[in-house]
């Protein structure tokens, strides 16, 4: 007899869960929209609560970059070059190799010129010439320096 009544596709027990389910949310919806003007002086509410939370969220943001923007700046170095200074460049190509403790400032070279917006004409002992951003030098203070080495391909052992 439940096959006649029963839609098909569905269980006795979802049938059963559907009925219960009806009046409940037919008397829910009765009392929450009784009344039409509470209901939306609530709903204005929630939105002018909302708008002052994002409101809050942006200011706290703003704050959150001025602080950060602040600390970083602080940790900038602001180096001064000069035309004969001893300095070293920081070499990039060795993040092909990685390593943690490896030496990544190669020189001595000395500023020769220097150009406007940080670019330096440097002189390497061996006599050429090439520009670089200051961005990559720092000045040397005299001192042995760890030679650089770059790990030979060839001396690692192959895979069988």
């Amino acid at each position: 007899q439940w096959e006649l009544i029963l839609p098909v596709g569905t269980l006795s027990w979802q049938w059963e869960c559907l009925v219960h389910f009806i009046p409940n949310t037919y008397w829910a919806l009765k009392h929450i929209n009784f009344d039409l003007r509470t209901a939306g002086d609530h709903k204005k509410f929630q939105l002018n609560e909302l708008c002052e939370l994002r409101d809050q969220a942006y200011e706290n943001s703003l704050i959150y970059k001025e602080r950060t923007k602040k600390l970083h700046d602080d940790k900038i170095k602001n180096r001064i070059f000069n035309v004969g200074d001893q300095v070293l460049l920081f070499n990039s190509r060795l993040k092909i190799f990685s390593g943690k403790l490896k030496f990544r400032w190669s020189g001595t070279f000395t500023i020769a010129e220097i150009y406007p917006y940080g670019t330096t004409n440097l002189i390497h002992p061996d006599g050429c010439n090439f520009k670089v951003n200051c961005h990559r030098l720092k000045h040397y203070h005299g001192g042995d320096l760890p030679p650089l080495e770059i790990p030979d391909v060839t001396t690692f052992p192959k895979d069988n």
